[in-house]
């Protein structure tokens, strides 16, 4: 099975290239499923149930969110009814949504998990190490695990990767919109990347409009963030996972323009 996981869409540039390539990637066979995070994709800060809907229209089967997902109030009885949108398991059991699915591909149950990292991070959170430990515990007859590790630090998610190896089919980074080199199959068969990288506009800084950015850093006050516009980039990586084993068989990172 091929798996399209995508780096954090960010803002209507990101969306954008989203529908110009996935449907077309769906359609040639280079993805079977598509997962994407999408916590920036309505207005560069959060998401709304409209732009979830827009993305399940172009062909994403699963979102997943990260530290933005409270940022539009109005999403959160979405996130309790939307069985396909996942925010971090290791939120309070109490908050909106959910930290997993399970969705069929073809007879296959592929599940999607995501967690957040707590370094650096301004939520109090639970450990995504036991919280992983946790759901898996929970998920029973799901031939393909993904897990999408949103965190601020990189030490925490290769930690993360070594911890989930042998035991889930990828752990793939998100959060700091920068693809990292690092795409390789750990020893236990897992997919592992620090970070897939971002689906937006890349005349910026990680997304946002870069005049704005450098004036925060040379002054020091704060200033409202602003999506930027110009050439957009669909980031991420594919995956070729065995439906026997739920082992992946390669990572392959993908930026289309």
């Amino acid at each position: 099975m091929k798996i399209l996981f995508l780096g954090d869409i960010v803002g209507n540039p990101g969306r954008e290239v989203f529908a110009k390539h996935v449907p077309a990637m769906r359609r040639n066979g280079e993805a079977d499923v598509v997962i994407a995070n999408a916590e920036n994709a309505a207005g560069g800060s959060g998401i709304t149930e409209s732009v979830a809907r827009e993305l399940f229209s172009f062909g994403c089967d699963v979102i997943t969110l990260g530290d933005h997902v409270w940022d539009k109030r109005e999403v959160y009885p979405f996130l309790n009814s939307a069985p396909n949108v996942v925010r971090p398991a290791n939120f309070a059991s109490e908050a909106p949504g959910r930290g997993m699915c399970v969705v069929d591909v073809n007879g296959v149950r592929v599940a999607v998990v995501a967690l957040m990292g707590r370094t650096f991070m301004k939520y109090l959170l639970n450990c995504p190490f036991r919280t992983l430990d946790s759901v898996l515990g929970d998920l029973t007859g799901a031939g393909i695990i993904v897990v999408d590790m949103h965190a601020e630090a990189t030490s925490e998610k290769v930690a993360m990767g070594w911890y989930a190896d042998g035991r889930v089919s990828a752990v793939l980074g998100t959060h700091t919109h920068i693809q990292t080199a690092d795409a390789q199959i750990l020893p236990g068969g897992t997919a592992y990347i620090t970070d897939a990288g971002m689906t937006g506009p890349y005349d910026s800084v990680i997304g946002q409009t870069k005049e704005r950015i450098i004036e925060r850093y040379l002054t020091g006050l704060p200033n409202k963030f602003e999506v930027a516009s110009g050439k957009a980039m669909l980031c991420g990586v594919v995956l070729d996972v065995d439906e026997a084993t739920g082992r992946a068989r390669s990572i392959v990172r993908v930026q289309k323009d």
